[in-house]
Parts: structure tokens; C-alpha cells; sequence
């Protein structure tokens, strides 16, 4: 707690007990910033936040109001410079890691943390927040100020020495990370995904290349090599360059591997030496994914001993989550969603598969819909039954959705259940031994969004749920 005095040069002993940007949020004594969103003003809450119990306002003009208030030129900018203040500016307390990329910032955050452990080093993202024995949700996957800061000092009192955070092209987009300095960072691939916000692949790629421009001088940017932009991310580095990929150029020279259904064998060079990993982690994409964690831990100074130890203890919530059935069929959950997940996942169960692949999918409504139809392909390229079905439809029409998905395939191979519960047990329904019924889209998540509101749904409960119905049956 500070008091406004502290905060700024003014007359007001008024004590702050937080910062909030949403009224609803407002607690007795916080400080309410009315900054501007893409679709309102803070400003036009200002009574909200006052009968919620604000204490104080910042605010971009004059205000006729009985409260004490800060007048600034720019409520956005001044949002993350008081928050940093009022938590004693625990960023620069931290060793703070960047992970971006249209795929595989969850995993490749959650390697760092596990390499590293989770007693040093705290994971942020689209698994919440994660040190320690602390486990919280989070609405974003990179948050606005007030919740970037709160946690922020939250792992400095914790004795965390580092801090992981998947670094979305929305949270750059929206400022979120503007004061940031990055000790590390990562891109894992740049493919086509959120163009119903940046409009362009330029302004995309743009977003994502600022992660590696606050990256400090002294920093470690470690790239993919194999990853059609990298060039285009090299030239806005700030930090210094490693690589990983398949040429034996790359400091992380991934030789070869061998992929199997409950483990990934890998052979790398690295330093003029060879290394052999049995990682648990599956799929060709996470080889790639694996291997730019371990590069990053080891430019960081952890050591390869330490490394090795902790790659058996990997685990990611809702990325490629093998369940075994009763019947013989095996279940992988994952939380794939773009085109290019989608093609990576299904190729790997494609080659490890015994017999057909069934897959459950959808599309989230309000976000990119140019990506649906070659989602559509690939899954009824890549599926022998595709059950399409919802995944977080927001505000737009489920079967809308859908026609958006299947307008390009030529495919017919696929059946159209609205429900995704329904949809679930009507894959497995459809599943005999050997076959493998994959479910993408939402990973762990548990609240659906919908335009009324929102409802409970989880993949894994609802797969568990049927399993366990089937083993009773059969007694």
C-alpha cells in the first residue's frame, strides 16, 4: 500500500490500497485509471468506480467530481509507469523471459520453468500463473499492468529469481509490455493467426519483433532457424542471436529423432558435442520446442546436468495429453487452434497411429476468420472422421462457424455436432481399438463463452466422464 502522495507530487494523503482499470473491480481504497480501451472509456465509469469504494482517479481531463484525481496527458501511458511504482518496480528485480510465436509459447514457457524450476523461476500465461506450489487463473495470456505488476511483485516475495511469460502479439498490440525488459526471449514460428487484430502479416510479424527489440543488450534472442521469418525477427534483435533448428549451422543443430507415442528420442549437437534426449514430450513440434528451452537455459547458465534431471519432470496442461480408453483407443487432448497446430499435431498421430484418427475441432467465434477454411482442410486431410463442434463461439452463430470451416474441403468425411460434449462422446462412441481420437481447440480450459454467458465445459472431464461410463457398463 502507498499513499497518493507517494505516488505524485500533490497534496492528497490518500491512502491506495491497488490499482484497477475495470470498475466492477474496484475495491474500498484503489486507485482507478481511466484508461482508453478499443470499445470504451474509462472515463464513462468513473461513478461505478466511486460507488465501488475508489479512492482516488487518474484521469486524461478535468473532472467534476468530490474525489482527489491526477490529471495526465495520457491515461494509457501512465497506466504502467504508477503500477510499477506502487510495486516498488519489481521488474527490475527479476531476470524477466519472453516466449512468442504463433505456437508453442505454453510449452516452450513450461519447458523454461521446469528446466530451470519452478522454485526459481514463475511461469505466466495461458495456464495462468504457476510457481512454486501457486497455481491462478488468468483472463489474458499477457495481462494489463495492474495484474502484471501485482504478480510481478508476488514471485520477487516468493524468492523467484526468474520469470517465463508467453509474450502474445495482442499484448503488444494493446501496450501491455511496453516497459518491459527482456533478459531472454524466444520465437518459436510465425504462421497466420489473430489477423482480425493486427489486418496484416506485416503488422503481425511487427507485433511479435518487439519482444526481441526490448530484449537487453546483454540479452540472449534465441531463434528458429527453420521458421520462415526468422531473417525478418534477426534484424530487430537487440540481444544476442542464437539458433535452433535442423541446419548444422544453428547453435542447437538438431540432428535427428524418433517419434514415438509415449516418448520423443533426440539427438542434438550442441558446443561440438552430441547429446541423446528421451523427452517426454510429443510430436515433432515439441523436438522444436524442447530444444529452443534447453538452448535458452543453457545461454541463461543453468547447467546441462540440471537440465537433463528436470526434462523427465516436463509436463504442459492440455498440450497433446494422451488418455488411454478401456477399448484399446488412445484420447489426445490438445489446445491446437491454428492451421499450422492443427497440420503438426495430426501429422504426428498420423505416423504413430495403429489404425483411423478421429478428430474433434471447432473455431473461436470474434477472432480470426480467415484461418477457418484451411483449418477445415487440414483436419479432413489429415482425419478419416472429423467431428466438427463448438469452441468458444462468443458471439457468432456455432454453424456459422462450422459452414466457415468446411467451405474449401473437398472432403466429406465429417459430421457436424453443435454441442461439444455431444460431439466428444460421439467421437468416442465411433472409436475402436487402435484408433486414436483427437480433440483440439481447448486444451484444459473449462468455462465456454457464449453470447448469454458462459457454460461449463472440459475436454478432459467430459473424455473421463465417457471412459469411466464405458468401463461400468462392461462389467
Amino acid at each position: 500500500m502507498k499513499r497518493l502522495n507517494e505516488l505524485y507530487d500533490c497534496k492528497y494523503d490518500v491512502l491506495i490500497k491497488g490499482i484497477k482499470i475495470n470498475s466492477k473491480q474496484v475495491e474500498k481504497g484503489d486507485l482507478f485509471v481511466c484508461i482508453k480501451g478499443v470499445n470504451c472509456d474509462r472515463h464513462d465509469f468513473i461513478d461505478e468506480a466511486i460507488e465501488n469504494g475508489a479512492s482516488a482517479l487518474i484521469v486524461g481531463h478535468d473532472i467534476d467530481r468530490d474525489i482527489p484525481y491526477i490529471k495526465v496527458g495520457d491515461p494509457n501511458k501512465e497506466f504502467p509507469i504508477v503500477t510499477r511504482k506502487f510495486y516498488d518496480y519489481p521488474d527490475e528485480k527479476l531476470k524477466i523471459i519472453g516466449v512468442t510465436g504463433t505456437d508453442g509459447k505454453t510449452t516452450t514457457a513450461t519447458i523454461i520453468q521446469t528446466l530451470i524450476g519452478n522454485d526459481k523461476c514463475a511461469y505466466m500465461g495461458t495456464n495462468g500463473v504457476r510457481y512454486k506450489n501457486v497455481k491462478k487463473e488468468l483472463s489474458n495470456t499477457t495481462p494489463d499492468a495492474d495484474v502484471l505488476y501485482k504478480y510481478f511483485s508476488e514471485f520477487v516475495n516468493a524468492g523467484c529469481e526468474y520469470v517465463v511469460m508467453e509474450a502474445s502479439s495482442e499484448a503488444f498490440f494493446r501496450n501491455r509490455l511496453s516497459n518491459i525488459k527482456f533478459c531472454a526471449s524466444i520465437l518459436t514460428n510465425i504462421t497466420s493467426d489473430h489477423l482480425n487484430i493486427h489486418k496484416t502479416m506485416e503488422n503481425y510479424v511487427a507485433c511479435k519483433c518487439k519482444l526481441f527489440k526490448q530484449t537487453i543488450n546483454s540479452g540472449v534472442c534465441v531463434l528458429n532457424y527453420d521458421d520462415k521469418y526468422y531473417e525478418t525477427v534477426e534484424k530487430n534483435c537487440n540481444g544476442n542471436i542464437y539458433t535452433y533448428g535442423k541446419n548444422n549451422k544453428c547453435d542447437m543443430y538438431i540432428e535427428d529423432y524418433k517419434i514415438y507415442i509415449d516418448k520423443t528420442v533426440i539427438n542434438i549437437r550442441y558446443d561440438n558435442q552430441e547429446y541423446k534426449i528421451i523427452s517426454p514430450l510429443l510430436g515433432e513440434f515439441n523436438v522444436y520446442n524442447l530444444s529452443a528451452g534447453i538452448l535458452l537455459c543453457l545461454k541463461l547458465g543453468i547447467s546441462y546436468d540440471e537440465i537433463i534431471k528436470n526434462i523427465k519432470k516436463i509436463k504442459v496442461e492440455g498440450r497433446v495429453n494422451v488418455i488411454d480408453s478401456n477399448d484399446g483407443y488412445k484420447v489426445i487432448i490438445d489446445y491446437a487452434h491454428t492451421p499450422n497446430a492443427l497440420k503438426e499435431l495430426l501429422s504426428f498421430v498420423n505416423k504413430v497411429k495403429i489404425n483411423k484418427v478421429i478428430t474433434v475441432t471447432g473455431s473461436a467465434g470474434g477472432r480470426d476468420k480467415m484461418k477457418r477454411p484451411l483449418m477445415g482442410e487440414v483436419v479432413c486431410d489429415l482425419s478419416d472422421t472429423v467431428v466438427f463442434t463448438a469452441d468458444d463461439p462468443r458471439n457468432e452463430d456455432i454453424l456459422d462457424i462450422i459452414q466457415d470451416l468446411i467451405s474449401t474441403t473437398k472432403k466429406k468425411n465429417y459430421i457436424i455436432e453443435p454441442d461439444r460434449k455431444k460431439a466428444i462422446n460421439k467421437a468416442l462412441s465411433l472409436a475402436h481399438s487402435g484408433d486414436i481420437v483427437v480433440i483440439a481447440g481447448r486444451g484444459n480450459d473449462t468455462n465456454m463463452p457464449y453470447k448469454d454467458g458462459y457454460i461449463v465445459c472440459n475436454d478432459f472431464e467430459e473424455v473421463n466422464k465417457y471412459i469411466n461410463s464405458t468401463l461400468i457398463n462392461n462389467k
